[in-house]
């Protein structure tokens, strides 16, 4: 574990150093008026949460695209009491009708998990998905079970915008955890989005628990290369205690 932690850190760090240099390449390209097609994309997102009883946490997560491949390295922290390393790797295959995105992802105290989901139609289109970890430790920044199905609806016919709605339940670790999903995006023009994720949520932390729910708001403002996240979760990750957080990123 210790050897694990100390290679996805490294990573972490170097690939921020290295960022730099690829930056300011890009930069000088499209000074002089050209783009590579195959051209890494990066995105930066430092978050802080502040939660009921506990002490504030930080998150910096760091995820670049290629293609239709995408990589990620995180560090996650609460105060002394737990942090966490994570690295994973997604990949976005066109099928016939639709998209199939499976992913890996690896994090320090031992964790590993696992999905595969699909996208399958245009207009109109079917959300599936399923999801497998090896259960060890691991503070869920997703806010949803991970070992779960997905099934849900979302639809491209909306002037400016999409609609989605879905449900994620766990059904492996007896849990009763289910949280559903209202996500709207709308774009005003070229440079600006909105992104507003609507969620109730009900089940367990685990099978031998108090059963919990409650409702979880996020609202992004992307605006250029940049972005602004603020959510109200009530209930997180299925405990007791509520949180709040907020996020600024940027795309380079």
């Amino acid at each position: 574990m210790g050897n694990l932690k100390m290679v996805v850190r490294a990573g972490v760090y170097g690939t921020l150093l290295g960022i730099s240099g690829v930056y300011a390449d890009t930069a000088t390209l499209g000074d002089a008026g050209v783009v590579a097609a195959d051209a890494w994309a990066f995105k930066l997102t430092p978050s802080y949460y502040v939660t009921t009883h506990e002490k504030d946490a930080t998150d910096l997560n760091l995820r670049a695209n290629h293609g239709p491949h995408a990589i990620w390295l995180g560090y996650y922290q609460r105060g002394s009491e737990f942090e966490q390393t994570r690295t994973g790797y997604e990949y976005t295959a066109q099928i016939p009708y639709g998209q199939l995105v499976p992913s890996l992802q690896l994090a320090t105290h031992g964790f590993v998990g696992g999905s595969i989901n699909a996208q399958i139609g245009d207009s109109i289109y079917a959300l599936l998905g399923f999801g497998r970890t090896n259960a060890r430790d691991y503070y869920n920044l997703n806010f949803d079970p991970n070992d779960s199905i997905v099934y849900g609806l979302g639809t491209r016919l909306l002037p400016k915008s999409t609609l989605s709605i879905f449900t994620v339940k766990d059904n492996r670790l007896h849990t009763g955890q289910t949280v559903t999903h209202a996500v709207w995006r709308m774009l005003p023009d070229e440079h600006q989005r909105w992104t507003v994720d609507l969620s109730s949520k009900h089940g367990r932390a685990t099978a031998d628990d108090e059963l919990v729910s409650g409702k979880a708001l996020s609202v992004t403002y992307d605006y250029r290369d940049i972005f602004f996240r603020l959510a109200q979760d009530r209930k997180v990750n299925f405990t007791a205690e509520d949180q709040t957080r907020l996020s600024v990123g940027l795309r380079f």
